[in-house]
């Protein structure tokens, strides 16, 4: 059994994927948008371009995604997007790219059980955990 995290975006999945791609360093799988599927005919005219299902993988982990209807949109919640590093300069990179233009609910830092522990929204509405434990000796 495998579980994985699927996000619904609003509108920008593309970009949002795109742009994890080439911070994460993963590889996307599928980009698939409503145009020349069968579910073409069942999205107005303005969403056929919008993604119907994407996946990448990081590490050994899929991450799946779609654009939300607009009339379905919802704020994610309840949940988090952990990602865990074994060095802190990875963290504190990722963590410089993930907080442009985010909501931080708390700052990359050192922490009784991580070297860099972080906590934010990026700007496409997914929220992250970014956790560089500590060694263990």
């Amino acid at each position: 059994m495998q579980v994985s995290p699927y996000l619904f975006f609003n509108g920008n999945c593309q970009e949002a994927f795109e742009y994890y791609q080439q911070l994460l360093g993963s590889e996307i799988l599928a980009m698939l948008p409503h145009t020349g599927s069968p579910a073409a005919e069942q999205v107005p005219a303005d969403f056929q371009e919008k993604i119907m299902h994407a996946c990448m993988k990081i590490g050994d982990t899929m991450l799946m995604a779609s654009d939300c209807p607009p009339d379905f949109v919802e704020k994610p919640q309840g949940f988090k997007v952990s990602l865990a590093v074994h060095d802190p300069a990875e963290a504190e990179r990722i963590y410089d790219g993930l907080q442009e233009g985010a909501e931080i609910q708390m700052p990359l830092q050192e922490t009784f059980w991580a070297q860099r522990f972080a906590m934010l929204i990026d700007r496409f509405g997914t929220p992250w955990m970014i956790n560089c434990g500590k060694p263990t000796e």
